[in-house]
């Protein structure tokens, strides 16, 4: 039994709940800055700031696609997680502008973003559930238009309101301005009601209704070997690297503390990561031994282990890509104000002019992510997803770098063309190349397993932009854009190494 095509309005519906998801995540890319800034933020605080919404996706992301490949009611499989998630995100997204202090609007931040990712994930699995090899690029890149389609609103709402609703864009000191606040009311209702209406107009496929897809999907391609059949990891293998890793945690913390004596904490979340991540492996390496293999964490950990070769390849792509746009996200609104507009005072006009222009950029570039989203679609099957992504990247990078050398903002948007090329890409082909490498069953929690190379990179941009801002970069936020190009030409040049699990099958059928 082979799973069924969809139809275009089909495949529409079971991704409409994206449009609702990048309202929140917009929203929160181009004002959260601005709003840290606005309650007293350091410019080199920000990025350590932001760290909570990577470790949230970090954490939340594997944990709710394991629950979800194992959840089946009256909603379905993947639906009660929309629902959850909606409702927590959407009260967060009308909290957060209403934060009276930078720790309180930190800690919305964690919220808000925990609350996005419960809806998120599933979605992802959702288009691996649902749709069969051949349609899931169009699949992703449905996602990538709402993706786009929402942002483009979302982002420049602050600028609306300000010049199409005459609503203030200033505020007294330590005040957000009434145009951030109505922005956040509107994306919170949008958030709730987009994902409603997926929830209402997609039916679920059954647990046997999977099973039997993956059965005839094992036939037809005997190479797709079910990876369960290895697991588990032994406990020495646990107990070793977790010790390994621990070590390494406590012996990079002391390193920064006593040799370089420097006091920046976002240096020291990488090695607190580390550390925890070596504690968590000797914990698993402890229920392994108690014959605890079915307990969720060591399932999870065993997935991580066990991951299939494209997705360890993409792994490294996702890296330095997601690096590139956790730079951006930070900086580009310091970096638009202070280098181009020549604004530092965050209650100026000029300020709030720039960070306006900023939201405008930001609606560009998702813009032209939704209209290439379907474009790249097309190219993807005439020249290969690998290729269409590597160029992409490139294009990224060269945009990034653009805004050193501009002065006139209206010239950013040429630049945003490029960003919103490689955004559409990443949206999409990564994912489309990995499902075809998963195992049916498993779908969630891979899908949560591969947020960690996005996470991670987060992490790392959170832990070491703000160290080289203040002390390499003299304080310049434009310095860590440039980085980011870098970071993400590198991302273009390393899709080669990547195999794509369904182009190679697709060959052989064509001999």
């Amino acid at each position: 039994m082979q799973k069924p095509r969809l139809s275009f309005w089909q495949i529409w519906n079971m991704s409409f709940g994206f449009l609702g998801i990048q309202f929140g995540f917009a929203l929160q890319n181009a004002n959260v800055s601005r709003i840290f800034e606005t309650l007293g933020a350091d410019i080199g605080k920000i990025p350590i700031l932001w760290i909570a919404a990577p470790v949230t996706g970090l954490i939340v992301q594997p944990i709710i696609g394991h629950m979800s490949d194992k959840t089946w009611n009256r909603l379905g499989r993947r639906r009660p997680f929309f629902l959850v998630g909606a409702i927590l995100a959407s009260t967060a997204i009308i909290f957060m502008p209403n934060s009276p202090l930078l720790w309180v609007a930190a800690g919305m931040l964690w919220i808000m973003d925990a609350s996005i990712n419960i809806s998120m994930e599933p979605f992802r699995a959702f288009v691996g559930d649902m749709l069969p090899n051949e349609q899931r690029t169009i699949g992703f890149s449905m996602q990538s238009f709402f993706i786009g389609t929402g942002a483009v609103i979302a982002s420049a709402l602050p600028y609306i309101m300000t010049n199409w609703f005459n609503i203030s864009n200033t505020a007294p000191e330590g005040e957000i301005p009434d145009s951030v606040k109505f922005s956040f009311y509107i994306g919170g209702g949008v958030f709730f009601l987009a994902v409603l209406w997926t929830i209402f107009k997609t039916k679920e496929y059954s647990p046997e209704e999977l099973k039997l897809f993956s059965e005839t999907e094992l036939k037809l391609n005997p190479s797709k070997v079910n990876i369960y059949q290895v697991f588990p990891i032994r406990a020495q293998v646990l107990f070793r690297n977790g010790i390994t890793w621990t070590l390494g945690g406590i012996l990079g913390s002391l390193i920064i503390y006593y040799v370089l004596r420097e006091n920046d904490l976002g240096l020291y979340v990488l090695f607190a990561a580390a550390f925890l991540f070596g504690l968590l492996q000797i914990v698993v390496g402890y229920l392994t031994n108690k014959k605890g293999v079915e307990k969720g964490l060591v399932t999870v950990m065993n997935d991580l282990y066990k991951m299939p070769k494209t997705m360890k390849q993409l792994a490294v792509v996702q890296f330095f890509s997601w690096f590139a746009l956790f730079a951006m996200w930070i900086y580009t609104t310091p970096a638009v104000t202070h280098h181009i507009y020549d604004a530092t005072d965050p209650t100026s006009q000029l300020y709030n002019e720039g960070a306006d222009w900023v939201g405008v950029l930001m609606a560009v570039y998702n813009g032209f992510a939704a209209v290439m989203a379907f474009i790249l679609v097309g190219l993807a099957k005439k020249f290969s997803r690998k290729k269409v992504h590597m160029i992409s990247l490139i294009c990224c990078g060269l945009a990034f770098a653009s805004f050193y050398l501009i002065k006139n903002p209206d010239l950013l948007l040429i630049s945003e063309l490029g960003i919103g090329l490689a955004w559409a890409s990443i949206l999409a082909m990564p994912y489309a190349i990995l499902t075809g490498s998963l195992p049916a069953e498993k779908m969630g929690v891979y899908m949560g397993i591969f947020n960690f190379f996005i996470v991670i990179p987060q992490i790392t941009a959170a832990a070491i932009l703000g160290f080289f801002v203040q002390n390499v970069f003299g304080g310049e936020a434009i310095y860590a854009l440039l980085l980011g190009g870098a970071s993400m030409i590198i991302a273009g040049l390393l899709v080669n190494i990547v195999d794509d699990f369904d182009e190679v099958r697709g060959s052989e059928r064509k001999r």
